[in-house]
This record gives structure tokens, C-alpha cells and sequence, in this order.
């Protein structure tokens, strides 16, 4: 693969979820849990990732997340993730999230994080993302 190709295909698999935030998923100060925060970070990290390699993938680490703001109940939260870095069988996946309030234009981001992903086989051994 090139590497016109490869940003053409890094292109192609960012990935944008948008999620409310309902009070299923807050605490009691009303805020988003941290934990559902990771989930819902950790599902695009993947989602970006597999639209890239086409491949099982599984989560290897995340590097750094960064919370900087809490993010209120009644709220948008946009996920958007974009391949950072790939090796040969593994990739970085940055996640950010955007807080955006239900009845107002704009956007801000809360959260950001970076997530690495190894393809595997059936047997759950890393494999090449590229042949």
C-alpha cells in the first residue's frame, strides 16, 4: 500500500457516533459516568479501527485519556475516531469528545483519549494488518 492509498484509507475509516446523554448513564451529580465514557470511546477506537484493517482487532492499552470537563446529562456526546499511527499489526486510534448541549449550536471537546489495537487470527495471535 502506497502511501497515497494509505491516507485515503485512514480517510475512510474515521468514524463519528453520536450518543445522548440520558440518566441511565450519569451519576449523581448528573455528569456522564467515566466508565461509560471509556466504553463509548473504546467502541469507536474499535469500530475505526476494524473499518481500516477489515480484521478482528482487539484493545491493547489506552495511553492517555483526558478528561477535561464533565460532561452534563441532557447533552449530545459526538465520538469522533481517526487513525493516528499503523504498524504492521498493530494501530493508534485517537478518540475525542465533542459536548454539545441538545437545544444549542456548537461544540466543545470534553474528552481525549488514544487507544492502540493489535489484529489477530482466530487463535488470538497478532497478525500483519497488511498482507
Amino acid at each position: 500500500m502506497n502511501k497515497a492509498q494509505l491516507s485515503e484509507a485512514i480517510a475512510r475509516a474515521k468514524t463519528t457516533v453520536v450518543r445522548a446523554v440520558f440518566p441511565n448513564s450519569t451519576n449523581h451529580y448528573d455528569t456522564l459516568f467515566g466508565g461509560n465514557t471509556l466504553k463509548w470511546m473504546d467502541e469507536v477506537a474499535f469500530i475505526t479501527a476494524t473499518r481500516f484493517g477489515r480484521k478482528k482487532f482487539v484493545t491493547v492499552s489506552s495511553d492517555r485519556v483526558d478528561f477535561n470537563m464533565p460532561i452534563p446529562g441532557g447533552h449530545f456526546a459526538e465520538l469522533v475516531g481517526e487513525i493516528t499511527k499503523v504498524g504492521n499489526s498493530s494501530l493508534v486510534v485517537e478518540v475525542r469528545l465533542m459536548l454539545e448541549g441538545m437545544y444549542e449550536e456548537g461544540q466543545v471537546e470534553a474528552v481525549k483519549g488514544s487507544f492502540t489495537l493489535v489484529a489477530i487470527d482466530d487463535d488470538r495471535r497478532p497478525v500483519p494488518i497488511f498482507l
